[in-house]
């Protein structure tokens, strides 16, 4: 069935098959659908290309008796800022999607962005950035120049590949934060950077799979894992807002980690102008 994001779903099915997808609901791209004779008179349908069927592509939905509960207690704000800004997001993240696609890079929202997909079904209002995340194994240094001729400009860059990489880009007056996370054996990480000192910051949270969800009428990935991934980053207590937040400290999952050596900073610390600056 279409889900409305330009795909399609399938919900989960009596694990009467050995086929994966039959065990639980998923999102697949569009196919063609194409008439297949069985022989005996027995018609079905099946995909022109069944091989996208036979990969599982796990989808979570957002819970929306918990967003009501969230709308309820807190309100949903729905002012013309506000709606602008969903609007803004939206655009952005479709905008993502597509260069993304492109280069074959598969992305997350993260921090804030999934926290309010998954509390609220929604953007967090006060927020003005949007939170993305990529395993470090699946950059591609194209990235940064694809973006920029598609007016994403590069506005902060902080690390280096091989630790604590991080981006920044400029939807005009709305915030891109591209974090990079690194596999270990027990644990996954992100790394943080202040510019004005040089500290190093590292986020540690379990390891997670891959889900596909909808969110803005977008197929997006989320961590499939999500609550366990949020409750790492915001602590028990994420269902209740917080509009003062401080990434160095309020983060549960946060940890020093050093400093870039000086000589290092013009590398590991840049700050680029925007274009009409």
């Amino acid at each position: 069935d279409s889900n409305g994001t330009g795909g399609l779903w399938s919900a989960a099915s009596a694990p009467t098959s050995e086929l994966r997808y039959l065990r639980r609901g998923g999102a697949y791209d569009k196919v063609e659908i194409l008439p297949l004779d069985l022989g005996g008179g027995v018609r079905t349908f099946a995909p022109a290309r069944p091989e996208a069927f036979l990969e599982e592509q796990p989808f979570v939905e957002c819970n929306a008796t918990r967003a009501r509960a969230f709308h309820d207690q807190h309100g949903r704000d729905e002012s013309p800022e506000a709606e602008l800004f969903r609007l803004k997001v939206h655009g952005l993240l479709a905008k993502v999607q597509r260069l993304l696609d492109h280069l074959g890079v598969p992305f997350w929202i993260s921090s804030g962005t999934c926290l309010g997909f998954y509390r609220q079904c929604d953007v967090i209002p006060y927020t003005t950035d949007v939170d993305i995340g990529i395993f470090i194994r699946d950059y591609k240094p194209d990235m940064v120049s694809l973006f920029s001729t598609h007016d994403l400009p590069l506005t902060h860059l902080f690390g280096k590949v091989e630790d604590s990489y991080e981006l920044s880009f400029r939807d005009r007056d709305v915030k891109l934060d591209v974090f990079f996370f690194y596999e270990e054996d027990a644990y996954v990480w992100n790394g943080g950077t202040q510019a004005r000192t040089g500290k190093k910051f590292k986020y540690v949270f379990p390891k997670f799979q891959l889900c596909w969800t909808e969110f803005l009428d977008l197929k997006l990935r989320v961590p499939c894992e999500t609550e366990r991934y949020i409750e790492a980053n915001y602590g028990a207590s994420w269902f209740t807002p917080l509009k003062k937040w401080d990434w160095k400290a309020s983060p549960p999952n946060v940890e020093e980690n050093g400093a870039w050596p000086v000589e290092e900073w013009p590398q590991v610390i840049q700050l680029f102008p925007l274009p009409d600056s």
